[in-house]
């Protein structure tokens, strides 16, 4: 009998979604899946082919150029985790750049774009075993999981945590900067035509604005272990 379950878990940027969904993966012994980096590699190669900058968005060349952009997760046991592949090529440093975090969220707008996303995500996790992360998880992509979580913090209190990370890595940025990039991201998640960030009617709602990862951790293997 299979006992694994699908978790989903979903939430505002920098709630610290992966964080959380890569504990749970190593501990339980499950698949994880980064669904912020499949958007984020997108996002990518739209910048690399001039499909998107701070003035235009060529939404039907992108769009055109759907079938031909291949992503895969390729697991790095030096790191832990899997990394993010796009077209063949190890992308997984450059989808993390405040640049890239600036169009995530235009790029995840484009229907066809989920569309083709949202089946590569339930073909993953048609066997269950799995821990995803993102905006539609709960809504979209499993809505039947057995257990769905939404995280939330404050905005400020998420541009500090970005802001730290990026700084950590050797990226020139400003804190006013970052803040402005969470709440874009915010007004456009959650105002978006197709799947926007909502909270699904079952998922336990975490704000871990004053939690520690271990608190957090703790809360949701409480949640698992009782189902």
């Amino acid at each position: 009998m299979n006992t694994k379950i699908t978790i989903a878990i979903d939430g505002f940027s920098s709630t610290g979604k992966s964080t959380l969904a890569k504990q749970l993966a190593k501990h339980l012994g499950y698949i994880y899946v980064d669904t912020g980096a499949m958007y984020r590699a997108v996002a990518l190669y739209a910048m690399e082919q001039g499909y998107i900058s701070a003035e235009t968005f060529d939404k039907e060349s992108l769009i055109r150029d759907i079938p031909q952009v291949k992503l895969h997760f390729e697991f790095n046991a030096d790191l832990g985790f899997a990394e993010m592949f796009l077209n063949g090529r190890n992308v997984e440093k450059e989808i993390r750049t405040i640049e890239v975090s600036g169009f995530v969220s235009k790029v995840a707008e484009v229907s066809q774009v989920r569309a083709k996303l949202v089946e590569q995500q339930q073909e993953m996790g048609k066997n269950k075993g799995i821990v995803m992360d993102g905006r539609d998880i709960g809504t979209v992509v499993f809505p039947d999981a057995e257990l769905k979580i939404f995280m939330t913090a404050s905005a400020e209190t998420r541009a500090q945590r970005r802001y730290d990370e990026l700084i950590g890595k050797g990226d020139a940025v400003s804190f006013e900067d970052v803040l402005q990039n969470v709440v874009e991201r915010d007004y456009i998640d959650t105002h978006r035509d197709d799947s926007p960030l909502v909270i699904a009617d079952d998922a336990i709602e975490i704000d871990n604005s004053h939690l520690t990862r271990e608190e957090q951790f703790n809360i949701v293997l409480d949640l698992v272990n009782n189902i």
